[in-house]
């Protein structure tokens, strides 16, 4: 009973982030429920339940699932997002074949850094047309602009004071706190809606999606892996870390990043976004010592049981879209600087020409929305800086990134 009472306590600090993905992208979030406890039990599975984690929707998804259901529809891009879960699996099939080296070889900091930036930085205007109570692409007013306004403010203030003063178990909710201060205000404004809510059952089987493969969408997702799969060994390192036990070596890199696969494939075959380990959880193991793997098998449980709870599915709809909107400017400005903190921490040099161009050509054709088609095939956005990204980094010699701009002031002497 303990263990249960604690997996319900796990999934609570996860569950405002992982309804959120689902609510920005317009998927269904009783199935990103179903899809974070199948995806959990599945990772288990794979590690044979020694890693004391969690794994639910992955934020770094949000803008390739936004692009891909307008572009191809729902079902292709959970094409795509299998196929991107795929990706997973090979590199732990490589992993285990070659060490874990070749990854840092391939996708260095200098790689990963400005592409973490542009999944941050190519949603900044969408959170900003949702804070002003208009849809994603800014073309329609949904709710009134100054009620709007106010609404997102206090969910984005909420959320950056819970995040900076809050203590304990606290500081690990700062999504859901503020979702529920700018629910709490939007309902005072009356634009909260329960029609759905009324009409809806009690017992309510998902809205389950199945996947259809379109090359495009394929294409499309498989370079978004990359960012994901680098922060999948960080989560790994951190929650080793946390509970003293060296999961890199048992039950091994190459068992987590293919459970991650095989998870975020599950997922996708029912319509659900994409998994990922989640810091939160993480930062919960830490405060509660909770380290009995079982309790996230009671955690994954209570997801799958609360799925089919059709009030619930229909009461997360009614979340307000300003009240995601002043979330989202923290959550993908957050991302944005994580990208930025890769290249400081790993002290990438920009004055040496040969990172400047990865991380300069990387940055403007992600964040400027290039596109390259060649008949019915097409590669934009994330997809395509992720690709010139690591061919730059390929391509370019090594020598050159020795040469170094001269200043300014050496310019005077």
């Amino acid at each position: 009973m303990k263990n249960a009472i604690l997996g319900m306590q796990m999934l609570f600090v996860a569950f405002g982030a992982l309804v959120l993905v689902p609510l920005l992208t317009g998927l269904d979030p009783s199935v990103a429920l179903f899809g974070a406890g199948m995806g959990t039990l599945l990772f288990q599975i794979v590690t044979r339940r020694m890693v004391p984690i969690f794994l639910a929707s992955s934020f770094a998804f949000i803008a390739p699932i936004m692009y891909g259901t307008q572009t191809w529809g729902i079902a292709a891009t959970m094409g795509g997002l299998v196929a991107a879960g795929f990706v997973y699996v090979i590199l732990g099939a490589l992993i285990k074949l070659k060490g874990a080296g070749f990854i840092h070889r391939l996708l260095p900091p200098v790689v990963i850094g400005p592409i973490i930036m542009v999944i941050g930085l190519g949603l900044a205007q969408n959170a900003v047309h949702m804070a002003m109570g208009k849809s994603g692409d800014g073309s329609t007013q949904l709710v009134n602009a100054d009620i709007s306004i106010w609404v997102a403010l206090a969910s984005l203030l909420t959320t950056i004071f819970i995040s900076v003063f809050s203590k304990g178990l606290f500081k690990l909710l700062p999504i859901f706190g503020g979702i529920i201060v700018g629910y709490s205000l939007s309902l005072a404004l009356g634009i909260v809606h329960f029609d759905n809510v009324s009409n809806a059952a009690w017992f309510a089987i998902p809205h389950f999606t199945m996947p259809e493969f379109n090359i495009n969408a394929i294409l499309f997702m498989l370079p978004v892996a990359i960012a994901p799969a680098v922060e999948h060994v960080g989560d790994i390192l951190s929650i080793s870390n946390v509970t003293g036990k060296d999961y890199l070596k048992k039950p091994g890199l190459h068992r987590t990043i293919a459970g991650d696969g095989i998870a975020t494939m599950a997922a996708a075959m029912v319509g659900a976004p994409p998994n990922t380990t989640y810091s939160e959880v993480t930062g919960a193991v830490m405060l509660t010592k909770a380290f009995n793997p079982v309790i996230m098998t009671w955690a994954a449980i209570s997801a799958i049981v609360l799925a089919w709870v059709g009030k619930l599915g229909a009461l997360l709809q009614t979340i307000p879209l300003p009240v995601m909107g002043g979330i989202m400017i923290l959550l993908f400005g957050s991302i944005a600087a994580v990208g930025l903190n890769t290249l400081i921490k790993n002290q990438v040099d920009l004055h040496k020409s040969r990172n400047l161009v990865i991380v300069g050509v990387t940055l403007v054709f992600g964040i400027g929305g290039m596109a390259f088609g060649v008949g019915g095939f097409s590669l934009q956005g994330i997809s395509l800086c992720g690709i010139v990204a690591i061919l730059l980094n390929l391509i370019l010699p090594k020598d050159i990134g020795n040469t170094r701009f001269v200043d300014n002031a050496q310019m005077e002497e």
